[in-house]
């Protein structure tokens, strides 16, 4: 079947090209068309089923009316869960997102951006991995929109969005200690990520506020560690740690494998250890006794995130502040629910 042409339209409406295009890109009232002719230009462009080309209209206005959004993982619910949301508001604005992701890898991530930047995508949302710095340096310097989403460079000023990383921390710290907890081992991963190394440094911050001891308390795994491999480790560390009480999870995945350890060891939540971990999951709401987290409020960084860029893109105006912080949730169940039942420690 035959593409409905804008020449078509002229031609049906006895109209020339132009007074078509003015038409339907809105310009009537501006070279003064009547309301009358207008009407009957789009009556015909209803009737034939034109579409304008895409690719000629980007050509035609610098736009693609496209947004690129680059995140970690396309698995995980959080970064899913921002993915869907971003693509209701924009929506809203007439934007389309295509949607990538980098598995914290550098080098897929400056690919990504190249290939975004060939699709002409009109703005970006990216969560940064290490090392991408630069390539989002090379973005700002060439005019693109850039929200940065979940982390930013400390050094870049570059709108950014993301949960405040330390005080979520600060909140199950101070739950579990509140609960009689004191030896509370820390899984991390070894990314230089500004929300990794902020949630590592409120732990620590926690335990020297209450003269804890942290000594052979922090586990940190290798980000592309196996996932067996990853599991091995946190089994040893919790069946190798002295007296350990509890263990805080810096990410929802490494909760996960956190959960599998545990399992393997044949401990029982709280009865032997308590559970708590940065970010929630579907699987730690229905796991019984159910796994206390830090929530993170991902319906209104996503928002946020599409604000920053709307603003950016002229489509808004209602950022007075560009680089956001949103406070998280804690979320309590069965995991910390009570007083250990081991002797605690006097420090």
């Amino acid at each position: 079947m035959k593409r409905v042409s804008l020449k078509d339209i002229a031609r049906i409406a006895g109209v020339s090209p132009s007074t078509v295009s003015f038409v339907l890109n809105g310009k009537a009232k501006q070279m003064r068309i009547s309301e009358a002719l207008a009407g009957k230009i789009m009556e015909v462009a209803k009737k034939e089923g034109y579409h304008p080309n895409p690719v000629a209209v980007s050509l035609r206005t610098g736009k693609s009316q496209i947004l690129g959004l680059i995140v970690e993982t396309i698995s995980g619910n959080f970064f899913a869960s921002l993915a869907r949301i971003i693509e209701d508001e924009a929506a809203r604005f007439g934007y389309k997102v295509v949607y990538t992701s980098t598995e914290n890898n550098r080098q897929k991530g400056k690919e990504l951006i190249g290939m975004l930047s060939q699709r002409q995508v009109d703005g970006y949302i990216i969560t940064p991995t290490p090392g991408m710095e630069q390539d989002v340096k090379e973005l700002i310097a060439d005019n693109k929109p850039v929200v940065l989403m979940d982390s930013y460079f400390p050094g870049l000023d570059v709108p950014h969005v993301l949960v405040n990383n330390y005080e979520g921390v600060m909140k199950g710290m101070e739950h579990v200690i509140e609960k009689g907890y004191r030896r509370i081992g820390f899984v991390t991963v070894d990314l230089e990520l500004v929300q990794m190394e902020e949630r590592l440094r409120a732990y620590h911050d926690s335990m020297q506020k209450h003269q804890l001891d942290v000594d052979s308390l922090v586990l940190s795994l290798r980000y592309d560690e196996e996932k067996e491999q990853g599991i091995q480790q946190i089994t040893d560390f919790i069946k190798n740690t002295p007296d350990l009480e509890g263990v805080f999870f810096a990410t929802n995945y490494l909760g996960l494998l956190g959960l599998e350890s545990i399992h393997r060891l044949g401990l029982k939540l709280p009865d032997d250890l308590a559970m708590i971990c940065f970010d929630d999951h579907d699987v730690f709401r229905l796991y019984p006794p159910g796994i206390t987290c830090i929530r993170q409020p991902a319906e209104e960084i996503a928002k946020t995130a599409l604000e920053l860029l709307m603003d950016q893109l002229g489509k808004s105006n209602t950022m007075e502040n560009t680089k956001i912080e949103v406070s998280p949730n804690l979320v309590v169940r069965g995991t910390t629910a009570y007083m250990p039942r081991v002797k605690n420690k006097q420090h």
